[in-house]
């Protein structure tokens, strides 16, 4: 699933079980078994190499608008019927165009990657945009004018740890 932390979270991983072995001053071996050897965690990963692989991820999130740079918040409903849950995320998604924000960027609605969980059909909006002032009253509200049945969730998730 996409995250935009999997780069780090890998580069992470790896450098932690590479320093466990060999401790105690005998060489120890690390073996990685992958189907992309090539890829860009890995290869600093393999060769420690901290900060190459900082400066390279702190230029991509730069480009691509991710935290620290920008804040992503994630929208979601959630319904036992596909056509309420499709129908509100969609209402909401208008109501969030109302706001006419230009540093705030509105990506349409679609269904989560996991889009059926519990029996419950599963939409999504992905807002990014540097949190402050009044933004979060705003998301708030456009959210809150909707009406809704007992069985619609709606979630609202800050710089969230998963995007499923």
């Amino acid at each position: 699933m996409s995250d935009f932390r999997s780069n780090e979270r890998t580069f992470d991983l790896l450098t932690q079980v590479a320093g466990r072995a060999g401790r105690e001053g005998s060489e120890g071996n690390v073996i990685i078994q992958t189907y992309n050897p090539e890829s860009f965690p890995i290869e600093c990963a393999k060769e420690q190499n901290y900060v190459k692989f900082y400066l390279q991820e702190i230029k991509l999130r730069s480009v691509l608008k991710y935290p620290p740079f920008c804040d992503i918040i994630k929208v979601e409903v959630s319904d036992f019927e596909d056509i309420k849950a499709h129908s509100i995320i969609n209402n909401i998604y208008e109501n969030l165009l109302k706001l006419n924000s230009k540093n705030m960027f509105i990506y349409a609605p679609m269904p989560s990657p996991i889009n059926k969980l519990k029996n419950r059909y599963r939409w999504r909006i992905i807002i990014k945009c540097m949190l402050g002032g009044n933004i979060i009253d705003k998301i708030n509200t456009s959210i809150n004018s909707i009406k809704i049945t007992n069985n619609t969730r709606i979630s609202v998730d800050v710089n969230p740890n998963n995007m499923n």
